[in-house]
């Protein structure tokens, strides 16, 4: 866990792990929170095992929407919140989220490092992208 939690990088400081909120009379459980202070945001973690769905987006954008109105101070930025599934497709993240997102985002984890020769195509590709713009 604590390998986890050096992962993000500068700034980031743990808050919680399964995080309840409640409001009328139900209760929903945040896997993860952070605070960055570089960024002055709340940083929300949940977790997928399978495919990332519209109704986790959904449930996302419930969490830091709740996070934004009731947790945060008026000192700071905006709530992000973060999907980290097995497997998303591009175009449900596309169509399910606004088109001036900037608060949320899915992203795909993998179980074990890629090796020299996959990174190798990754960063053609990017590169390629890049040079196309």
């Amino acid at each position: 866990m604590e390998d986890f939690l050096l992962e993000p990088g500068k700034g980031f400081t743990f808050v919680a792990r399964q995080k309840r909120i409640s409001f009328d009379e139900k209760h929903f459980f945040i896997d993860l929170i952070f605070y960055n202070r570089l960024l002055k945001c709340f940083v929300l973690i949940d977790l997928k095992i399978g495919e990332i769905s519209h109704q986790d987006l959904g449930q996302i954008q419930m969490y830091v929407n709740y996070y934004d109105r009731f947790v945060k101070t008026e000192d700071e930025n905006k709530t992000i919140g973060i999907v980290l599934c097995k497997d998303k497709n591009e175009t449900l993240v596309e169509i399910t989220l606004p088109q001036d997102n900037d608060q949320i985002f899915a992203s795909r984890y993998k179980l074990y490092l890629p090796s020299k020769e996959e990174l190798k195509k990754q960063l053609e590709v990017i590169e390629y992208e890049l040079q196309s713009r």
